[in-house]
């Protein structure tokens, strides 16, 4: 897994004003909950692109001052209308020590399903897993080629070198799903024929010719 390298400095105050005085100067509050102690920081907001705005998982190599910390993301919050960002938690990691992250699924091959009409439908973009920070993949790859409409893979069904994945094993990942058009049952289609010739005979029964009745003399 690749490492990114985000530059800040330690925060002198902690609060609701001095979190909205340093996002005035276009820096974004941050946290490390560290082994034993949290990790009070800011970092400009440049430096969290190649970190958001990207399909893959990244180590983080947080450089605060005169301190290094390795750490991976573990939450941000948003801006409900700017879309900017407001805070970002991390946690450290230890080469030693597990750790536990979400990493985005990556889907390869072309199904025998999708070529058959049907439709890939992913339920989960990413699943958690648990390793060593050396052993953590950017990606999980699961190849559909195989998937044909109505078959899918859930979580217990796959498996990755070096790492845990904890979601449940019941869990599905993703599914080869019928065409709007492929999923009519019988009566459905039955259902709109009979209603199509209803429609037909109406509007024939509407334009026949009446015979005129005959005055009465």
């Amino acid at each position: 897994m690749k490492t990114i390298e985000i530059k800040g400095s330690f925060r002198k105050e902690l609060g609701k004003k001095s979190s909205k005085e340093i996002r005035k100067t276009g820096n974004v509050p941050c946290v490390i909950y560290g082994k034993e102690k949290n990790i009070h920081f800011y970092a400009h907001e440049n430096s969290f692109k190649n970190l958001v705005y990207t399909p893959e998982a990244h180590l983080v190599k947080l450089s605060i001052e005169d301190k290094e910390y390795k750490a991976v993301l573990k939450d941000m919050q948003f801006h409900p209308v700017k879309d900017n960002i407001l805070h970002a938690d991390f946690i450290e990691i230890f080469d030693n020590k597990p750790v536990v992250i979400n990493i985005p699924i990556k889907v390869s091959g072309d199904s025998v399903g999708v070529i058959a009409g049907g439709k890939l439908s992913i339920k989960r973009r990413s699943l958690k897993v648990k390793g060593l920070a050396k052993d953590l993949p950017e990606a999980l790859p699961i190849d559909i080629t195989n998937l044909k409409i109505h078959e899918g893979v859930k979580v217990g069904e796959l498996s990755f070198d070096k790492v845990e994945l904890l979601d449940p094993k019941k869990s599905m990942v993703l599914t080869i799903a019928t065409s709007r058009v492929a999923q009519k049952t019988d009566e459905e289609v039955l259902a709109e024929t009979a209603a199509a010739t209803a429609a037909a005979a109406t509007a024939t029964a509407g334009t026949t010719a009446v015979p005129e009745t005959p005055a009465a003399k």
